[in-house]
């Protein structure tokens, strides 16, 4: 691996990330909220690094392998999630620890939507527009965003992209060129922000509100400007409109980008894994609502089909926003919602989890053998709308999944080493691998209570999930780092 590419790519990225601390800053002077100094000198500091690292390595024009693609993306998360704590740590209110304020920053910039901030209503106004602006750079991926740059510097992007895309058929490109594909994407994300942050505002919410719920609900963050989360508004409409555009960001950027080139809307028929997904969370919010209306937790049954519509949207598709406490729902209720989280949402979408496409994979390679024991020698190929998938699909998406089951049972030892208990350990690793947010027992409002080492190790699963476990192990492996 050629060190140079990618310190020179780090140092540009670096850069362009401290220009995130410009709006909070103009927000800040504005409200007089008095955290424009952190942002200032945060500010400062990361484009100060960014410009260290550019330096030696600008006349460097090696092109970009694959493999040091691989390390610029596990390095400017790495990085990116240090570089962002650094305005909740120079900032005043909240007071937070080096812990904290990572943790915080890690889980804005995957989407996961885990807090350790108690009291969110009376943050200045500048704190609480920077960890919605976190979210929304986190739902699309700032690597995609500098695909669409970085060629205007004179630095190719399609590694990038490869090691960023979340799924597991990576190869598929929108267009010819990858930086075409790149901004299609972004204006497509763009274009529901402010369809989501209108409809908001119209629903009733603040123009701040709307515009920072707009972030984290296309993100599938889940972030909010209140302690209370969507709940605060306690409004049907608000919530209706939340239900939406969660629905519509847990589904594959890519027929999107179909939708609007072609002006149709069959490509979302037409395709297994959106059918699958929609499925999903049409038996899930069916079972939530008549859950909670057969247990009277809620009165009446259109406030039970309410709750259990807007949660179990929220949940399966990892955003976390909550309307009531559902960690403290009777029964099965809120365990099958978390399990719901190791779905997630579509590949190619911002949503957490597994995927749909995997887990219907999955489901599909269970059903050939069953096939292969009646018929041992048949060929039995395993279709995706109609179409033979490779050997080498099926065992990628296998792979992933016996890495994120062996990750998740790691993990789940060391927190409980660490002090936690069993369903408080187990939803919390839960929430943040699978980038959901809010989890059960000790986790189920927030990360506050928990120990420092447990907090590291959840950013830590923040990160595999972000990531997809495989991108990170890459660079972890002996032969990466063979010539």
């Amino acid at each position: 691996m050629h060190p140079r590419p990618v310190q020179r790519i780090l140092g540009i990225l670096l850069m362009l990330f401290s220009l995130t601390m410009v709006a909070p800053f103009g927000v800040s002077l504005a409200f007089g909220d008095g955290a424009s100094e952190a942002f200032l000198g945060a500010f400062a500091l990361i484009a100060g690094v960014g410009f260290t690292l550019w330096l030696p390595a600008a006349r460097s024009k090696r092109d970009l392998r694959l493999r040091e693609g691989f390390m610029v993306v596990v390095m400017f998360w790495l990085v990116l999630g240090l570089s962002g704590a650094v305005p909740f740590a120079l900032a005043d209110k909240p007071s937070m620890t080096l812990a904290d304020a990572v943790f915080e920053s890690v889980s804005g910039l995957t989407t996961t939507g885990a807090t350790v901030i108690i009291g969110i209503d009376e943050l200045p106004p500048s704190i609480l527009l920077y960890r919605q602006l976190l979210q929304w750079l986190g739902g699309m991926g700032i690597i995609v965003l500098a695909v669409a740059i970085l060629p205007v510097l004179g630095i190719g992007g399609m590694q990038l992209y490869r090691a960023e895309t979340p799924g597991p058929m990576k190869d598929t490109k929108l267009t010819p060129r990858i930086t075409e594909t790149a901004k299609y994407l972004w204006y497509i994300y763009l274009g529901l922000t402010l369809a989501c942050g209108l409809a908001y505002w119209l629903a009733g919410m603040s123009p701040f509100d709307a515009l920072a719920h707009s972030f984290s609900t296309i993100a599938i963050g889940g972030f909010s400007t209140h302690d209370a989360s969507l709940g605060y508004f306690s409004s049907p409409l608000i919530e209706a409109v939340a239900i939406v555009f969660m629905a519509i960001a847990g589904v594959n950027f890519a027929l999107h980008f179909v939708a609007v080139r072609r002006t149709t809307l069959t490509g979302y028929v037409d395709d297994e894994e959106c059918r699958a997904y929609l499925y999903i969370l049409i038996g899930l919010a069916a079972t939530t609502s008549a859950g909670l209306y057969f247990s009277s937790n809620f009165e009446g049954f259109a406030t039970a089909l309410r709750q259990g519509v807007f949660h179990a949207v929220s949940i399966s598709t990892t955003t976390g926003f909550t309307t009531t406490g559902y960690h403290l729902w009777p029964s099965f209720l809120p365990v099958m919602l978390l399990f719901a989280s190791f779905i997630g949402g579509c590949a190619g979408s911002t949503g957490g989890g597994l995927k749909v496409i995997r887990v219907l994979l999955l489901l599909k390679q269970g059903k050939r053998e069953i096939a292969r024991l009646v018929h041992p020698n048949a060929y039995v190929p395993i279709k995706l709308g109609g179409t033979p998938l490779s050997g080498r699909v099926i065992d990628a998406v296998w792979s992933f999944f016996a890495a994120y089951v062996a990750l998740f049972a790691l993990m789940l030892l060391v927190l409980m080493a660490t002090g936690l208990d069993q369903v408080t350990a187990f939803s919390a690793v839960a929430a943040c691998l699978n980038n959901l947010g809010p989890g059960l027992g000790g986790v189920g409002a927030h990360y506050a209570s928990i120990n420092d080492t447990a907090k590291w190790i959840l950013s830590a699963a923040m990160f595999f999930g972000r990531l997809e476990i495989f991108t990170l192990l890459v660079i972890l492996s002996p032969m990466y780092w063979r010539e």
